[in-house]
Order: C-alpha cells, then sequence, then structure tokens
C-alpha cells in the first residue's frame, strides 16, 4: 500500500416539476440492481457462480460501534459507542478513543468502510483525501488526486473509496493499493453530494451546476444527468434503493428510480442532512431530517403519491442546528429484551455536541407525534462540528445469531476480487461526453 503522503406548520406539496430523463438514462436507473458488466464475459459468469451460494449469507452485526466527526477546528473525534444490559433492558454509553487536529484546514467529509469498519477517509479545504486504519489507529497516507476542497467521501463498499470535490470531479479509489481506478467528470463546479445505490454499481451526484447526474460505476463511466432547476445539496437512496431524495435548503423532492416525482416537502426551516432508515418496530422505512430548528424530524414516506408525508416523531435535545443524521444496525446484548437488535442514530450540532438516539423507541404507529430523547450524549465543549460517520465495533459470541446480508459485491479489501470490474473502462472518450450530452435536457 503505498499511497501518496501529505505533508412554523409544516407545509407539503406535490411538485409540478418533475426532471426527465432520456428512455435509455430512466432504462438504466430502473435496473440499477442488475449488473451492468457484459453477461457473457468468462470472468463475470465464473464470479456470479462463486458467489451464488454466499450472496444471501448473513454477517453478524456489532456489538460495538464507533462514531466519528469532523469540526471546523480541524479536529477530528473519534468514540466508541456501546450497549450494556439494564435488568430486561439495556443502556447505551460513549468513550472518546481519539481525538487530534487531522487535516491542516477545516474537516469537510468523512466516510468508514462498511462490514468491518477498517477504513477511515477524511477531507478537507486543503484538498487532500487522508486514509486511516481504525483498528490500528494510525494514519495510512493522503490522496492528492483533487484540486479543490474536498465535499463528500463515501465507500461503496470495503474495498472501494468514493470521493468528490469542488473541482467538479468524482474519483474512485482501490482500497487495496489506494489507485485512483477512474475520475468522473461532468459536473460544471463544486459537487455537493453523492449517493451509491445498495447494489453499489451505479451513484447519483448533485452540484452548484443544478444538476443531477448518474454513474455507472461498473464502467467508470456517466450514464445520465437532468437539470433540476435549483441546486441541491444533498441526494440519497433508500436503504433498499426503491426511492432517492434529493435535498435543496427549504425542500425535499422524493423520486421512484423512474424519474417520477412521488412527493416534495416544504421545510420552514433550513435542511442540512437527511437519511432513510429501516424502522425497528414495525415494517418499512421513514426518512430522518436534520435541520437548523435544533432537531431530527422523523417522516413517514407513503408509496402513494395522494398520500401526504407526515412527521411521525422528532428526535430532540439539541440546542442548536442539526448538521448531520447517521445510521447503524447494532446487535443488543443478550436476553435484555425482546428484540437481538436495534438501530442507532447518531447527531451532530453546532452545540458541539454529539447525541445517539435508539429507533426502537420509535413505535410502528401512533395517533400523536413521538418525541425521541437521546440515550448518549457527547459534549465536545463548543467545537463546530462539520461532518459525521459511523463504523462497526467489535462482533462478539452474542451478537453471532443477529446477522444482516452480505452484499456480493462486499468483497475483502486485499483480494483484488473485483480488479477489471470497478471502474474497468480508462479515461472517458469522446463518445462518452456526447452520450452524457444527449441524456441532458433542459428545465
Amino acid at each position: 500500500m503505498s499511497p501518496k503522503v501529505a505533508a412554523a406548520p409544516q407545509k407539503y406539496k406535490r411538485a409540478k416539476f418533475a426532471p426527465k430523463l432520456s428512455k435509455a438514462a430512466a432504462e438504466r436507473l430502473n435496473h440499477v440492481p442488475h449488473s451492468v458488466a457484459s453477461e457473457d464475459s468468462p470472468k463475470r459468469k465464473a464470479k456470479a457462480k462463486a458467489t451464488t451460494k454466499t450472496e444471501d449469507t448473513p454477517e453478524a452485526l456489532p456489538s460495538t460501534f464507533k462514531i466519528i466527526a469532523g469540526s471546523y477546528e480541524k479536529l477530528l473525534y473519534g468514540l466508541e459507542g456501546s450497549s450494556t444490559a439494564a435488568g430486561s433492558s439495556y443502556t447505551f454509553s460513549f468513550k472518546p478513543v481519539f481525538i487530534f487536529p487531522a487535516h491542516i484546514s477545516s474537516v469537510r467529509a468523512v466516510a468508514a468502510s462498511p462490514q468491518g469498519g477498517k477504513w477511515l477517509a477524511t477531507g478537507s479545504g486543503d484538498e487532500i483525501v487522508k486514509v486511516w486504519d481504525l483498528r490500528r489507529r494510525k494514519e495510512i497516507g493522503g490522496l492528492m488526486h483533487h484540486e479543490g476542497s474536498i465535499t463528500h467521501l463515501e465507500f461503496p463498499s470495503r474495498s472501494h473509496l468514493l470521493s468528490a470535490s469542488e473541482d467538479g470531479t468524482l474519483c474512485l479509489f482501490h482500497a487495496r493499493d489506494w489507485a485512483v481506478l477512474r475520475s468522473l467528470k461532468g459536473h460544471k463546479g463544486r459537487v455537493n453530494s453523492v449517493a451509491v445505490h445498495p447494489s453499489g454499481k451505479v451513484a447519483l451526484s448533485v452540484g452548484k451546476d443544478r444538476t443531477l447526474r448518474m454513474w455507472d460505476l461498473m464502467r467508470g463511466k456517466g450514464s445520465a444527468s437532468t437539470k433540476l432547476g435549483k441546486e441541491a445539496e444533498v441526494v440519497r437512496w433508500s436503504t433498499d434503493g426503491s426511492l432517492f431524495v434529493v435535498l435543496t435548503q427549504s425542500t425535499i423532492d422524493i423520486y421512484n428510480t423512474d424519474m417520477s416525482l412521488l412527493h416534495t416537502i416544504t421545510h420552514p426551516s433550513r435542511l442540512h442532512s437527511v437519511r432513510f432508515c429501516k424502522r425497528v418496530v414495525g415494517d418499512g422505512e421513514v426518512l430522518l431530517v436534520a435541520a437548523e430548528d435544533k432537531k431530527v424530524s422523523v417522516y413517514d414516506i407513503p408509496f402513494d403519491v395522494m398520500s401526504t408525508p407526515t412527521i411521525v416523531a422528532e428526535m430532540v435535545g439539541h440546542t442548536n442546528r442539526v448538521k448531520a443524521v447517521e445510521t447503524l444496525a447494532i446487535a443488543l446484548p443478550h436476553f435484555v429484551s425482546d428484540r437481538q437488535s436495534t438501530t442507532v442514530v447518531s447527531t451532530i450540532s453546532s452545540d458541539g455536541k454529539i447525541h445517539l438516539y435508539d429507533m426502537a423507541a420509535l413505535p410502528s404507529s401512533s395517533n400523536e407525534k413521538a418525541v425521541l430523547q437521546p440515550v448518549a450524549e457527547y459534549d465536545t465543549k463548543g467545537t463546530r462540528l462539520t461532518c459525521l460517520a459511523m463504523a462497526d465495533g467489535e462482533v462478539t459470541k452474542t451478537a453471532v445469531n443477529t446477522k444482516r446480508k452480505r452484499d456480493v459485491d462486499d468483497v475483502d479489501e486485499s483480494s483484488g476480487d473485483e480488479d477489471g470490474v470497478w471502474g474497468s473502462q480508462q479515461e472517458g472518450s469522446k463518445d462518452d461526453e456526447d452520450e452524457d450530452e444527449e441524456d441532458e435536457e433542459d428545465e
């Protein structure tokens, strides 16, 4: 491994405007769970055969977890969280495991690799992506491919890292040697946010140019784009990949994968972050929305376009704007409740505090809005927190029967099994650029 080392009431409405994609682009988005690599490829056939038995193999949930937060003060905070049996119930607690200056400028983005949480990536206004080994708690090196501040980081799998920058590009790195597999160009100006589909095969991005772009990560090229008519700050997929949300400062647009607009929610307070989360009690998922109003609003999103999204709960406790929200499924202590696992929600705020909430406290249905209080809290004493990530901790013996499905693309970072698949094509050709232009349509 040899990376370069760097010294009011809510208002709801259905929008009249819905961006459109070309027929080919819409078809690609509708079929994202299927492989976009050639089905006739012997290598792909061999890999498919090898993974047939393991694609439904469950993986144990962690019994502990890590919360990592960056700040304007250049500091990186690392907390280890755990649950403890308390009679027939359980409690949560934090303990700091590291606090140090990670960059020479403010920390703008942070991401942790899934299913094991070995790698941590941080991005800054210094234009450098730093890579850290969370297990050994040491710096691996700096990736200096961008020519602008880092705006977003995400691990599509344990073996790949996707970064975005103010320079208008996205970069796909291989975690085995941290080589750049592909530099994705298309945005004119800053890229604000990137979201990788749960299948790991495509990604969506939004930027200052007011466009939504789709990227084919298997071939390493742009797949489609459309003009939104407004600058979006965040884009996220639902947990099952059937919906995605586009967030602006005051609106939340929820789309189906065919680009049909399902709902638009207008919020009276400035929006900062959004995340889909599966219910622990009951079925389905909800939308967590962090905003300037010092709380996280929990929306129930109906699949019927004629129905109205409703706030079913609020996560309270912060005394200033909530900047970010993240979720993680974890195993619970053995024999402490009627369930083996839960989902914890972590938030950061301009009040300098990191809060933890338990999604098990959200009832499956209620005639009244539920109020969720934090189950754990850490105070940074006034640090201006900017970004947030959660990572798996230890998997103990009590967690072996509490499992989640393993992603067939989630290959070990040292195996190299995905070589020649992710971003396999080299730098884009003129034909690729022309295809992107054809897919882009005016408002």
